[in-house]
């Protein structure tokens, strides 16, 4: 008989989709289970619904002590997958917060930042591991780093995130520009935009942003869309699988705490600049961010810097190493990239959403900067996508 076993999990986080696959995965290739999703975590409140039943084993992202007491009155096997402190004898399975914070720092080491900064929740033990992490890179390194935090009320009303939006905004204010800044989690990096835009400061041209959690769709609705750091959630979700079924099979792991390693930092647009403290390239920068596609000239980019043509060009050549008219293809080219890979648009629409006026110009562009044509580029990616 199949193994009965529960899935706690909130389905409003997008994680939570990615954890169950990594369960689905080891499912499917080892003993099979009669699972159910409760995708309400009505189990971490109300105790009756892990009686009603005869599990044989519980997967939580959502433990409780109250659950926890539970299955062990009751005997099942439980693996936590919450981010938060050991509980007694319950095997845990989370992100490396430290390798997290390492990341954000190599992040923006690599794109020349000289000040940093953290925005993070004082009374979460992941959010200060991040902090912690960052700092130690940064330290290693030869910097310091500005930290702001507060204490993160457990709800986000309206009245809490007008209060955050005041207080980020007279820190960033402070701080010297440009700075790069890690956000100990993706709603945490929203509240910073929100407050960037209160300051009137620019995002990433004075202030660079990553976030962590990778929550895609609220990070590409984002404007601008935020980079955020990707946590391995199908890995964690194979091995609780994995570690269950050890589990039914008669091992006890006690207090084991699983470290999962994130997969790496997803780019977007608020880190993708180098860092630039000079005002007339910073203003043509965040110009081009915003008008590359539609077929902007590098005469309006210097309108748009206040600075002569000649001067643009040589600040361009000293801060980022190549002109106002390559860094006016590169954006294209990347959101050219990004439509060829997750889209079907024909050629044609493609080249009208990002300032082409012929599709043979476009695609002439495209193979001198990439070396295929824009069909084999689609071809391959589409070919490596799982």
């Amino acid at each position: 008989m199949k193994p009965k076993i529960l899935l706690v999990f909130l389905m409003r986080f997008e994680e939570a989709t990615r954890t169950l696959h990594g369960i689905v995965q080891h499912e499917r290739s080892h003993r099979q289970w009669s699972t159910f999703l409760d995708d309400e975590a009505r189990t971490e409140r109300d105790p009756g619904f892990l009686r009603g039943e005869k599990w044989q084993g519980v997967i939580s992202r959502h433990t409780t002590p109250a659950l926890v007491k539970n299955c062990a009155q009751l005997g099942i096997p439980l693996v936590d997958l919450n981010d938060t402190p050991l509980f007694p004898g319950v095997p845990k399975i989370r992100p490396n917060n430290t390798a997290v914070g390492h990341l954000g720092a190599e992040h923006f080491l690599e794109r020349g930042f000289r000040h940093f900064a953290f925005c993070g929740f004082a009374n979460e033990g992941w959010s200060r591991e991040r902090r912690d992490g960052f700092l130690e890179a940064l330290r290693l390194a030869g910097h310091g780093c500005d930290v702001l935090e507060v204490d993160y009320p457990g709800v986000i009303t309206p009245e809490w995130n007008a209060e955050q939006t005041t207080l980020i905004a007279n820190w960033l204010t402070g701080l010297p520009k440009p700075v790069a800044i890690l956000a100990c989690v993706d709603v945490r990096a929203f509240q910073v935009i929100t407050a960037a835009q209160h300051a009137n400061l620019l995002v990433p041209e004075e202030i660079a942003l990553l976030g962590v959690n990778d929550d895609v769709m609220r990070c590409e609705l984002s404007y601008p869309s935020l980079s955020s750091i990707a946590l391995n959630s199908h890995q964690s979700g194979y091995h609780a699988a994995e570690l269950l079924d050890r589990m039914l099979r008669g091992e006890k792991p006690g207090d084991m705490d699983v470290r999962i390693d994130p997969l790496g930092v997803v780019a977007r647009l608020s880190t993708d600049i180098l860092a630039v403290g000079d005002k007339n390239v910073a203003a043509a920068l965040s110009y081009i961010r915003e008008h590359a596609c539609e077929g902007v000239s590098v005469d309006e980019v210097v309108t748009h810097a206040a600075a002569s043509r000649s001067q643009l060009e040589k600040k361009f050549r000293r801060f980022i190493g190549r002109s106002p008219q390559a860094e006016i293809r590169r954006v294209q080219l990347a959101r050219i990239k990004e439509l060829l890979s997750e889209t079907d648009l024909p050629l044609k629409s493609i080249a009208g959403m990002t300032g082409f006026e012929h599709i043979e110009y476009l695609s002439v562009v495209f193979k001198r900067m990439t070396g295929e044509s824009p069909g084999q580029f689609r071809k391959h990616t589409r070919a490596n996508q799982p």
